[in-house]
């Protein structure tokens, strides 16, 4: 029987912050646990660090925003193909769970609260999904608001957001018979970072590490310090409650981990996402395969991973889809939020190299990975540099010289 596959989706979980990548402010033993039986693919990036921009392109394989998402407010087109379509046609059942953000939202209403978390998505704007059960938005990490499948209008659930989605989502994955294909969507560790973590505390901000590039002067390194504090609770919190569900599912499911994008944290003065920087673009990606447990230092972005998703249903350990040594990286829309983004932008990322170009598709940012990992030094001016840059700029261009991203 064809093996039975899990997508656990976090967000705003950076890749530098996991245990097994080094971070010595992450307590993940349970992720950790997953690193060390998967493939470690220490070179992914979102396709577009912000959320609704990159869960469409997670879930069509498509970019933003040629699959329907060019605003943050839009809907995923009702007639957009997904994963759970592709599936499907394997004969797998399909179920998702938690966090889905692809539905319309009052622009008026506020973001964190109840008014989004009470959206009813309707059946039709559920991706395709056979089995679907969860909440539009509204950053709500305690007493989560659910709907769905068999709640037809929302419920509010007592306890940890994580705790709650991925303890439904197991009870119901262990009754299905298989082959399923499932993906649960966990909000967590999303701001508010001073929200209740599950009973794990905040850390003290004075006894932790920041990036070395966190300025330390101008504030952002005690802004950083206090948000990073509830941050490493959430993310303590949200691998319990992934390490529970992993436990409890067949050891042969095959897996998936990852986050739809980063967090700036005071990296170069900034906080959020929709940078192009690494902490922003830069997102964990396990995948849990029999006998496929390994490094992969190859470029990745997860525009692939519903490909890889299909190539996993019935492909050997190997990796599911052939790298071209690069990712292509973009921004299609200003978010008007605080701190977020100022400008669009498309971007290319190899394993040494990023080149990121501004809305006009002059070269706005270039850095030498290799050399400079917290990119420190914006080579963009840099005139020895023009011949690397132009040949770059040309794996981002349409003939006749528009950006786009793919």
């Amino acid at each position: 029987m064809p093996p039975n596959i899990l997508w656990i989706v976090t967000t705003q979980w950076r890749a530098q912050a996991c245990g097994y990548s080094g971070d010595p402010n992450a307590r993940t033993p349970c992720i950790d646990a997953l690193a060390a039986e998967s493939a470690n693919f220490t070179q992914a990036v979102t396709p577009h660090p912000f959320g609704p921009f990159a869960r469409a392109a997670m879930l069509t394989g498509v970019p933003s925003p040629e699959n329907g998402i060019r605003d943050y407010f839009d809907p995923l087109p009702p007639g957009a193909r997904t994963i759970a379509h592709e599936m499907r046609g394997r004969s797998y059942s399909t179920a998702f769970f938690g966090k889905w953000h692809l539905y319309r939202r009052d622009i008026r209403a506020r973001l964190t609260g109840e008014e989004h978390a009470w959206i009813v998505v309707p059946p039709e704007y559920r991706g395709g999904f056979d089995f679907w059960e969860g909440f539009e938005s509204g950053f709500l990490l305690n007493n989560p608001w659910l709907h769905g499948s068999r709640l037809p209008r929302p419920v509010r659930f007592d306890g940890y957001q994580s705790d709650v989605v991925c303890e439904r989502a197991s009870e119901t994955l262990r009754a299905l018979g298989g082959p399923w294909f499932a993906v649960v969507s966990l909000e967590a560790p999303h701001p508010p970072y001073g929200a209740p973590a599950a009973g794990i505390r905040a850390r003290d901000p004075a006894t932790l590490a920041l990036r070395g590039n966190v300025p330390a002067d101008g504030g952002a390194a005690g802004r950083a310090r206090a948000e990073l504090a509830g941050y490493y609770a959430h993310i303590e919190a949200t691998d319990r409650s992934i390490g529970r569900l992993v436990a409890s599912l067949p050891r042969d499911t095959r897996m998936v981990l990852t986050s739809v994008h980063g967090d700036m944290h005071g990296s170069h003065g900034l906080f959020r996402k929709g940078w192009p920087h690494e902490e922003s673009i830069r997102v964990p990606l396990l995948v849990r395969v029999p006998g496929a447990a390994r490094r992969d230092d190859a470029p990745f972005s997860l525009i692939h991973l519903a490909r890889m998703t299909t190539g996993l249903a019935g492909a050997p350990a190997a990796r599911p889809v052939p790298g071209d040594g690069f990712s292509l990286i973009s921004m299609p829309s200003v978010v008007r939020l605080p701190d977020q983004c100022d400008r669009t932008w498309t971007g290319v990322r190899t394993g040494t190299r990023k080149l990121v170009l501004d809305g006009l598709g002059a070269p706005w940012l270039y850095y030498d990975l290799e050399e400079d990992p917290l990119e420190m030094r914006n080579l963009s001016g840099d005139t020895s540099r023009a011949a690397e840059i132009a040949g770059l700029g040309r794996a981002i261009r349409r003939p006749g010289g528009a950006p786009f991203t793919r």
